[in-house]
């Protein structure tokens, strides 16, 4: 009776162990990548979970599209931020794919050097960048196409959806907080029949004049290229067409009671508006007193419908940034800091907003700014502010100082106060017009929450401020973009003209994590080559002044050439310069291969070690309480 109870308690600790490596099996299977069915997301931030919003667009998919993922894996096998970033960027691709029910179709790519795939590649506008393994170039973009329908597609989606192409040239590591959004956004835009509609109203000559051979500013081409820009006449608008994605006001002067009702209905039904305002707009050609003796200022406000929406501006007043002021020439061929013209740095961009994430610098010039009024409902959130070194003064001080920008730095006092020079404002707007509340289609406030964008500045819009022109070798001008203001707007117009659903999708935390040890191994690593780079350095500098040394004095009408010495003394360092280099890559290996050692080691104890552990215990503590039970019988 006794040894069949403790063959009973043995086959019970062995089927425990069984049952606990089993559930093991089952954590890993449903947490891995691979997995298409019943997944589970365990990371803490819930980096693999789609948010509505994306699963929205997925699911509304009209037809099949085809994804390409390029990346160089054989090119960055010594790049392992690289690798574990596409890691991160094929799993959210294959978490859409997983979701569309064969409405999305992945491939992924390794466009080897002189290969079809890398041609391919090229041709579809991917950004390559240098420093791979053996100086290989490295491709890490998306493409996306649309395929024709068939299937499991609607009836009519092949003559409803042309073929297009949409492109993410790079995966830059630095905007992961934004991965979902841009390959959220491809789709969407993919899945568009056609370019968005975006309205223009404007008093400044954004368009330019055809008559008189007057371009289009720059920034007006670029998003041609991208939407469907329809001019407004605010003297005749009555009402903004559902059609209209995102409505652009730029530098909106005396407009009519009528376009500003319509903004404000447009607004209250889910219309998406971009404002343009400026205390002083420099590329407003009207002038300062016409013959009828009115004077204009040059400023522009939507002060009716700002007061509804619970925004402070005054058209009077202009920041100065004397720690930004940028550089220019004056009429005297000489030069000045000009503080009431400012380089705005990546400090004062607001790098958790997808619109201004990527940029690196936006100049603008004689800018107003924005606040909130006391107890309002509305939340403003910052893209571009100035600094706490920054000043208000009167725009009429900035007018008089067109000729003496210095003037402006006199008893120039700080507010330590960082001015918000641009924002998205978000509330439960009510209408500017409750006194129409009896004409047909009247809304008296929105659903939920509203969403603008106001922007203090018009003179960044012209290509001035952030565009240079040079002379081709064929004689004809290029363009050469000296700041991102022109990206600005475009990435203004691409988020506010997509869809709700995609609005929705804010920055995810990163999926990079520190690891103290993966650090200290890389800081190491990083102190080698700093030590090599110096050694090398110091080398240099000696091989010079030993070869200015040997420089033969050289004679009149020509110069003798190099001596054997000298050459001896090239290839000596040439020579030295070939072993530190193999050293530095020796240590760039050494370092991988640790990076490498320390994975594996990882694995085996979270794999095997582990289980392996539990399994003992479990035996162990079996085989103690048999052990118990025999004596407490003997």
């Amino acid at each position: 009776m006794s040894l069949k109870r403790i063959h009973i308690t043995r086959r019970a600790v062995l089927l425990a162990a069984l049952a606990a490596l089993a559930a093991l099996f089952v954590v890993v299977v449903l947490t891995s990548s691979r997995w298409r069915m019943g997944r589970v997301d365990l990371t803490s931030d819930q980096l693999y979970t789609l948010t509505p919003g994306t699963v929205h667009i997925v699911d509304g998919l009209h037809a099949p599209l085809r994804l390409t993922l390029y990346f160089s894996s054989h090119a960055t096998r010594d790049m392992p931020q690289w690798r574990s970033y596409e890691q991160r960027v094929a799993e959210m691709l294959q978490e859409m794919v997983a979701r569309s029910h064969g409405r999305l179709r992945l491939q992924i790519v390794d466009p080897v050097p002189y290969s079809d795939d890398e041609a391919s590649a090229e041709g579809y506008g991917l950004t390559p960048i240098n420093g791979g393994t053996n100086g290989e170039r490295v491709f890490f973009g998306l493409v996306g196409n649309t395929l024709p329908a068939g299937g499991d597609a609607d009836a009519g989606d092949e003559d409803r959806l042309p073929k297009r192409v949409q492109a993410i040239p790079l995966f830059d590591p630095s905007r992961e907080t934004f991965l979902e959004y841009d390959i959220a956004k491809l789709l969407y835009e993919l899945d568009q029949p056609s370019k968005p509609h975006i309205g223009l109203i404007s008093s400044l000559p954004v368009q330019g004049n055809p008559v008189i051979g007057e371009e289009p500013w720059t920034v007006m081409r670029q998003l041609a290229q991208q939407f469907d820009v329809k001019s407004l006449d605010p003297a005749r608008l009555k009402q903004i067409d559902a059609d209209i994605k995102a409505l652009l006001v730029i530098h909106p002067k005396h407009l009519p009671v009528d376009a500003q009702y319509a903004i404000d209905q447009y607004v209250l039904n889910g219309g998406h508006l971009v404002v343009f305002v400026d205390p002083v707009a420099e590329m407003d050609n009207t002038p300062f007193v016409d013959s009828n003796g009115v004077t204009d200022d040059h400023n522009s406000n939507l002060s009716r419908l700002f007061s509804a929406w619970g925004v402070l501006y005054d058209p009077q007043k202009v920041v100065l940034d004397r720690s930004r002021a940028l550089r220019i020439e004056l009429a005297d061929n000489s030069s000045s800091n000009h503080p009431a013209m400012l380089g705005l740095g990546q400090q004062e961009l607001n790098h958790d907003d997808v619109i201004t994430a990527s940029l690196q610098r936006i100049n603008v010039s004689s800018v107003g700014y924005f606040d909130l009024a006391q107890g309002t409902l509305s939340r403003l959130t910052p893209l571009l502010q100035s600094t706490t070194d920054a000043e208000v003064v009167p725009s009429q001080r900035v007018r008089e100082s067109i000729n003496n920008p210095a003037a402006l730095l006199d008893n120039y006092k700080p507010d330590n106060i960082h001015y918000v020079i641009a924002a998205r404002v978000r509330g439960p707007f009510t209408s500017a017009f409750p006194e129409r509340s009896n004409d047909k289609g009247y809304r008296a406030r929105v659903d939920g929450n509203a969403e603008v964008i106001l922007v203090a500045d018009t003179d960044l819009l012209s290509d001035r401020l952030w565009v240079s022109y040079a002379q081709s070798l064929l004689g004809q001008p290029q363009l050469r973009a000296i700041a991102n203001n022109g990206d600005l707007v475009t990435n203004i117009a691409d988020n506010l003209s997509g869809s709700s659903a995609l609005l929705s999708i804010h920055g995810r935390v990163s999926s990079q994590r520190p690891f103290t040890r993966v650090l200290a191994l890389r800081g190491a690593a990083d102190q080698k080559f700093l030590a090599k780079m110096q050694e090398l350095q110091r080398e240099l500098t000696v091989t010079r002044t030993r070869l200015s040394e040997l420089q033969p004095a050289k004679t009149s009408g020509r110069s003798d050439s190099t001596t054997p010495e000298q050459r001896a003394e090239i290839e000596q360092f040439l020579q030295r310069q070939l072993e530190v280099n193999k050293e530095l890559r020796d240590v760039q290996h050494q370092f991988n291969a640790e990076i490498d050692a320390l994975g594996l080691r990882l694995k085996f104890i979270n794999i095997v070690l582990i289980p392996v552990l539990v399994t003992l215990f479990g035996l162990l503590y079996g085989w103690r309480r048999s052990r118990r039970s025999r004596r407490k019988r003997a």
